[in-house]
Formats: C-alpha cells, structure tokens, sequence
C-alpha cells in the first residue's frame, strides 16, 4: 500500500488532537511533518518516531501529500494556497473556504461524494454544523427536513485553550471569593451563559449561527431548507450540545422507529432511556467519535415535528476527527491524487 507524508499544521488544540487521531487512523503515513506559525522546535512521538516541529516556510510542502490544516481562517487562506502550489492536497478545519462554490465541504457520513472532484482543497464543515447533521442526515433523506430550529451549547474548548484555561481560573476564583479576570469572552464565562459566539452580523445573527445556516444547505444541496440557528456559549470544558427541532414534509413515524434508523446510521449513537435518566451528557462524551441522541420526541405544535438533544466532542467529531475521517476517505477511494 502506497504511504503519504502528511503535514499537520498548528499546534493548538486541534491540532493536536489531529496527530493523535491520525496516529489511531487508517492512513498510511510515511512521514509526519507537524508545522507552526512560530516558537517551533518541540519534539512530538507518532507510530514510534519522534518529529520536530518546524516553522512553516516557502517549499516546506514540498513533496508532502496531504496537508491537515489546524491553523485560524487567516492562517489558512495564506497557506492553504502555498501547499497546493507545492503539491499537496489540503484539509482545512477553519471557516475561510467553506462557503467556496469550488470546495467541497465534506462530512463523510453525509455526503462523502462531495470529496470526489476536489482541486486540491477541501473544507471541514463549522464543529455545530457537522454534529447537528449527523444525526438529521437519515432523517433528511427518508423524510424531507424542511425546518431546523436549533439551539447550541457550546464548550469552551471550542475557543482553544487559552479559553479552557480562563473557565478553570474563574471558577477557581468565584469559588475562593477572588476578583474574576476576563480575558478571552467579552464576559464572565465561569456560572453564566453566554448568548454570543463569534462577532453579530447586520441582521442581528452572529456569524457562528449563520455558518449553521449556509453550511447545512451547502452539505445538504438544498438552499430552500430553513435553519433557524441561537448559538451561546456554556462553561463547559469540552463538548457541545445541541436542542434539535426539526419539521419534515412527509409524515414521520413512531418514536421506536425513529430511534432504530438513527441506531443505524453511521456516526450515531443512541441514548435515550428517560425512565432511567439516561441521555447523552457531555461529561460522558469526551474522547469519544460518536455523534449521540436522545431526548427524541415528537413535537405535538406542529404535523410532522420532533426534538431531540444531541451532544459530540467538538475537538474529535467537530474538528480533529472529521477532518482524519476525510483523509482515510480520499485514501481508500482513491482520490487523493489532484484532478
């Protein structure tokens, strides 16, 4: 089997959980190149070789295959270029490409054909995106969603570490009855919620909520399905979770069944006992690839309704994951190589 050398850029929390996945995946690397913007130098371990991490500079793509992109959407709408350039094909993890009409933006489990005629750059869906369609894939496809209603409970580890460290510290503080700094949120984020991800566009929305809205009708290839998006951030460490309404145009049936097509589907796992409170937790979903449901019920407002509550570790399935889940796509179907 043919063997890729593969680039890993950024080193942050992504990142990092990139090289992990990918060590675990079913992608043949040769060599590893893990790259920075600056303070290069650490040395990482993967499949039992130790890799320094270098500063990312002209030619550094040079015969590398495939380019994980962990970096910010500035970073990568200056790099993602130069690794095509050189040669590679590009997975980018950040907002800069996905609205591109030329790139494809891909969640395996949806619509894994949309990586087939790549031009050497494809977009990974926005973490809420990737794990809200998931699970409505299925249900799309059998029944015809026609209105997404849906709230998100963000983790902050969504915002990098810098933010994991700040929720640590205010609790830690508010607990100790010390003075809480704000640094990272525009606001304290230790006991409180914050109804603001991202900056707030003219019409009210922040862009966080309007990437569900484009995204979805861009994987789904369906600019009529309404998506009505409130993104807010929890002081949560890790995982997010989301309140699901959706309506569809053809009758749904019983809540059983609805359960068994979601058990079925790839990505999905379903937790849903409320007799014996069992739903999907975020403390319990860390570390783990699934997507998970529960709370699903029928909607009794509206003919063809349902809710549900669905939780996934936003740095695995919303970021790290999906993105390696992509690569071990293009490798086993063959589409690596450049069109």
């Amino acid at each position: 089997m043919k063997e890729y050398k593969v680039a890993v850029v950024g080193m942050g929390a992504v990142g990092t959980e990139m090289v992990k996945i990918l060590e675990k995946s079913r992608v043949p690397v040769s060599e590893l190149v893990p790259l920075v913007r600056s303070r290069d130098g650490k040395v990482i371990e993967f499949r039992g070789k130790s890799y320094v991490v270098k500063k990312v500079s002209p030619g550094v793509f040079q015969g590398v295959d495939l380019v994980l992109m962990a970096a910010g959407g500035e970073a990568a709408q200056q790099l993602a270029p130069l690794a095509r350039q050189e040669g590679a094909v590009v997975i980018d993890n950040s907002s800069a490409f996905r609205m591109d009409p030329e790139v494809p933006l891909v969640i395996p489990e949806v619509n894994p054909e949309a990586a087939r005629n790549h031009r050497g750059l494809i977009a990974n869906p926005n973490c809420s995106t990737t794990q809200m369609l998931v699970p409505l894939k299925p249900l799309h496809d059998l029944f015809k969603i026609k209105r997404i209603v849906v709230s998100t409970y963000q983790a902050v580890s969504g915002t990098g570490r810098e933010a994991i460290e700040e929720l640590q510290n205010q609790s830690k503080a508010y607990l100790e009855g010390q003075e809480i700094e704000v640094n990272v949120y525009p606001h304290q984020i230790a006991f409180n919620v914050l109804p603001h991800i991202d900056v707030f566009l003219d019409n009210g929305y922040t862009k966080e909520e309007m990437k569900m809205v484009n995204e979805t009708r861009k994987i789904f290839e369906d600019d009529q399905i309404l998506v009505s998006p409130t993104a807010a951030r929890v002081p949560v460490l890790n995982c997010h979770s989301e309140a699901i309404n959706i309506e569809t145009e053809r009758a749904l049936p019983e809540i059983e069944e609805i359960k068994n097509i979601l058990a079925t589907a790839p990505g999905v796992k379903v937790i849903d006992d409320v007799q014996d409170k069992l739903y999907p937790l975020a403390v319990n979903c860390s570390g783990t690839d699934d997507v998970f449901v529960g709370r699903l019920r029928k909607d009794f407002t509206v003919s063809n309704g349902l809710n549900m509550w669905v939780v996934a570790d936003n740095l695995r399935k919303g970021a790290a994951l999906n993105a390696v889940q992509i690569a071990e796509l293009l490798v086993e179907k063959g589409w690596l190589e450049r069109k």
